[in-house]
Parts: structure tokens; sequence; C-alpha cells
């Protein structure tokens, strides 16, 4: 289901940063990274949007040595479709996270 039109900067940066490698698994501290968003901003997105059938998520597989398993994430077609649908939205959100890290 498509994001309504008032959708917020943050969560189009979540989107842009999936879009980024939409085949790949992120975790959720690479997208932090990414999108410059702390975890109290993040996780709700990514709740938010897995509702909506544009996330998927699931756990890490196998228990890694000293620390516990994380969830990964990556955008569904559905999401990787708005996400392309949106590119101009995102973009602002990434450029200050450049601009920040330069």
């Amino acid at each position: 289901m498509p994001l309504p039109h008032r959708d917020s900067a943050q969560t189009a940066s979540v989107l842009a940063a999936l879009a980024n490698e939409p085949a790949q698994w992120c975790h959720g501290y690479d997208l932090a990274r990414q999108t410059g968003l702390k975890s109290g901003s993040l996780y709700p997105i990514l709740i938010r949007l897995a509702e909506r059938g544009l996330v998927t998520a699931r756990w890490e597989e196998g228990q890694p040595a000293g620390r516990p398993r994380r969830h990964l994430y990556r955008l569904t077609d559905a999401g990787a479709a708005v996400a392309a649908d949106r590119p101009a939205r995102a973009a602002p959100a990434r450029h200050g996270l450049a601009e920040r890290t330069a």
C-alpha cells in the first residue's frame, strides 16, 4: 500500500537508504548511520513501513558470539516501487547527511 503524500522526510530517508541496495538485508544500525536517525525515530518508522507491506523484517541467522541476534530489513517489491516514486523527496535528507559527515 503506498504511503500518503504527507510522508515525513525521515520516512523518505529510510526508504531511500533501503532502496540503495534493495536486494540486501540491512541492520537497523546501518540504517541509522545512513539516515542520521536515532533509534527512537528509526524503529517506529520501520514498524509502520512493515505494517504497510513496504518493508520486510527477519532475524539474522545464527547466534553471533558476544551479542544478541539483530533484525534485518529490506524493501518489498511494493516498497521498492514507492521508494522509486519518491526520489526527489528523499534526496534532501541524504544531502543533509552528506553535509554533516563531510
